[in-house]
């Protein structure tokens, strides 16, 4: 899973709906579809289909997501730049650029940035993680 990090745009680029209908397109964040979640983080979806979804993500300082857990999704986050702070299933792991930590499915967590910079970070889910989510208790 390590060195699969180094190939998201690559593989976004290959799963993306363009490519099956033989249109490659670049996805970066000019043009990916962009969210904010907790009022001032940033999402920006690469790749969002069932099977597979990669997003990256931009959380502000002292920002925290909602404990919680995928029933099905399994996740693999991985460390652009700043200082990333992840809670899984009670023990809290940091992790720098160009780390990445595996979350199975069922496995309560939570992504924190504890650090006064801002946090940007790749998260790929499969199967994709929306709808799939389920608030666990803190």
């Amino acid at each position: 899973m390590k060195q699969l990090f180094p190939l998201l745009p690559f593989l976004a680029l290959l799963a993306s709906p363009a490519v099956a209908q033989n249109a490659p397109h670049i996805v970066d964040l000019a043009n990916a579809e962009h969210y904010v979640w907790g009022g001032a983080n940033d999402g920006w979806h690469f790749l969002k289909r069932d099977d597979l979804s990669i997003i990256r993500e931009r959380m502000v300082p002292g920002s925290k997501e909602q404990r919680h857990l995928h029933r099905k999704a399994r996740q693999f986050f991985q460390v652009l730049s700043g200082t990333f702070t992840i809670e899984i299933a009670g023990t809290d792991f940091t992790l720098k650029p160009g780390q990445g930590i595996e979350v199975p499915p069922g496995t309560p967590h939570q992504a924190k940035n504890l650090t006064d910079s801002p946090v940007e970070f790749c998260v790929v889910s499969m199967p994709a993680s929306h709808g799939d989510r389920v608030e666990a208790a803190d």
